[in-house]
């Protein structure tokens, strides 16, 4: 029997938890047996105050490709400072054949929410909700604005399942005496024009750029940025180079992609790609009822380009681009600029005094195949590995002159990407009975990110490590009778740390894991159409845990489609 176990805080976070708790506990109990879509992903912790609520659209329905609009306004008589802003979203799609969907939220040509779709069954009407922490971007909400949504969907005599949506904003108030927390005071967005939307990135040559005439005192800025990978470049991780797709029926520009950053065409960050999984990703059974690795919610990468501070605050306009190196058709990106000034000046001065990153990366694919009796492609067999590299180890380093003195940003940052795929095929599919297609993918990416930031005597040191595993093994059979089988497992992960110190003290750590697993064997008839489905199993485990003394922990299991067992709390003192 599921017992709802109590999740571990200091005492100083009582308040800030309990929407935590209970929510995580009340709706935990309701999981058992359900086909629903769920994830482990916490709650974001509420404070203690009563929210004002702007609702920016209710039960709103998409079933078409046109953008819906509508007018935000700051809440009344709740003027900020903020202790938190909220975004929650409730969704549903109704019962039917749908395929997943892309959802965006904008205000004023800034993205407040990108993620994807569950796909619905004829028998399943999946519902879910989200939430998302946006105080960062508090500066956008205090002023009324027109905003838009973007859930393009197909419906029709065969596409039948139709999305609805509400959504709204908290805003919660500061209690007595409470400090506001620090946001930035400028967003400026990167999208596809004033009301929003994505631009589609087809190759490297391709941009996402915007020229600014920004504030003449910026202190520290930020780039929130989003890559998600569509059409051909859907399942990158996958692809080959160009020389071996026919070979291995594969998609090409090799498995490697990442995103660049620029001012002024000068390198300026790197922005990794995660490797999202959408519902419908390979097989859509692996995804019902759990959900791939921020499938549902996707979190931007943030780029550090303080170094940069005193070059922005020049009067000047410049220019700020992405792009994603390899992209083949495409990537939907857009960003966000978010600037923190010195409010004791009007003008800082400054300089960027060193920056290693280089304009482009440098992957290097390694080919092992081997064709025998003419290969896969003439009825014979093709086997071996590709493994695909790019290692990257830079530093940008600037300061800026403050209404509070010099302060110098350093970033060191190595990023090492590894994707190794093993290949065995026999014969061609859907021209030689028996013929097989096996593929199994080994992919890393650790990213190490140390800011060392000197001001006033004193030296703070933020230490960020990133891991992102992702491993899938596909197996595609020919059968004797025209039909085929697919098998599938893939495990996905986004673990990352933090440690934080001052003058060589530490002051903060926090760990984080997410994991999901899951596999799968699809029945598909000759005709190419999903007839079913058998052993289906999946699982979600979500930790986190800080110095504060704030744990969670939550572990999903599913089998069959449906939800098996819910544990909470593991690992946390209670």
């Amino acid at each position: 029997m599921f017992k709802c176990q109590r999740i571990c805080f200091s005492n100083e976070l009582l308040a800030l938890l309990v929407t935590l708790i209970l929510l995580t506990c009340s709706s935990a109990a309701q999981q058992i047996g359900s086909p629903n879509t769920v994830t482990a992903d916490p709650p974001i912790p509420h404070p203690n105050t009563t929210p004002c609520v702007v609702q920016l659209f209710k039960n709103d329905v998409f079933q078409n490709f046109n953008t819906q609009s509508f007018q935000f306004t700051p809440p009344a008589g709740c003027p900020g400072p903020w202790a938190k802003v909220i975004l929650q979203g409730h969704f549903y799609v109704t019962k039917g054949i749908q395929f997943d969907r892309t959802a965006n939220i904008w205000i004023g040509g800034t993205n407040i929410y990108f993620g994807t779709t569950p796909e619905p069954t004829p028998s399943v009407s999946p519902h879910w909700h989200f939430e998302r922490d946006l105080t960062d971007y508090s500066a956008l909400f205090v002023a009324a604005q027109s905003g838009t949504v973007s859930l393009g969907n197909l419906v029709n005599s065969t596409y039948t399942g139709i999305i609805h949506g509400s959504v709204e904003l908290q805003f919660y108030p500061l209690e007595p005496s409470q400090p506001a927390p620090v946001t930035a005071d400028v967003i400026l967005p990167l999208s596809a024009g004033p009301t929003g939307g994505t631009v589609s990135l087809s190759s490297t040559a391709s941009l996402l750029e915007q020229g600014f005439t920004m504030p003449t005192n910026v202190e520290r800025a930020f780039l929130d940025v989003y890559a998600q990978s569509q059409s051909s470049d859907e399942f990158w991780y996958t692809c080959v180079p160009n020389d071996a797709t026919s070979a291995l029926e594969s998609c090409g520009s090799t498995a490697f992609r990442e995103a660049e950053v620029t001012i002024d065409g000068t390198p300026a960050g790197v922005a990794p790609v995660y490797p999202w999984i959408f519902t419908g990703g390979i097989d859509p059974f692996l995804w019902a009822p759990i959900p791939g690795v921020q499938t549902l919610d996707f979190v931007p990468y943030r780029v550090n380009l303080t170094p940069f501070a005193a070059l922005l605050s020049n009067s000047q306009s410049h220019e700020v681009a992405v792009n994603v190196y390899n992209a083949d058709n495409y990537f939907s990106a857009t960003a966000s600029l978010l600037l923190y000034l010195d409010h004791g000046s009007t003008q800082v001065t400054g300089a960027l005094t060193g920056n290693t990153l280089t304009a482009a990366p440098n992957p290097n694919a390694v080919e092992h195949l081997k064709n025998k009796n003419g290969g896969s492609l003439n009825g014979g067999t093709t086997t071996g590995t590709i493994r695909t590299t790019s290692p990257r180890n830079f530093t940008v380093v600037g300061y800026v002159d403050t209404s509070h003195g010099k302060v110098e940003t350093q970033v060191d940052q190595s990023i090492h990407f590894a994707n190794l795929q093993k290949f065995d095929i026999v014969g061609l599919l859907g021209v030689n009975p028996g013929a097989v297609d096996q593929q199994d993918i080994s992919q890393t990416t650790t990213i190490s990110s140390k800011t060392t930031v000197k001001s006033g005597g004193n030296t703070w040191v933020n230490w960020k490590q990133l891991e992102w595993p992702l491993t899938v093994a596909i197996l595609f059979v020919n059968n004797s009778d025209g039909s085929f089988t697919q098998t599938t497992s893939i495990q996905q992960a986004f673990n990352r740390s933090d440690t934080r110190s001052r003058n060589g003290m530490p002051t903060f750590s926090s760990v984080l894991s997410n994991t999901v697993t899951t596999q799968d064997t699809l029945f598909i008839s000759s005709s190419f159409a999903i007839t079913g489905n058998q052993g289906q199993a999946s699982s979600q485990k979500y930790s986190y845990g800080d110095t504060s003394g704030l744990c969670y922990s939550k572990t999903l299991s599913a089998a069959n489609n449906v939800i098996t067992s819910v544990n909470n709390g593991q690992g946390c003192r209670h």
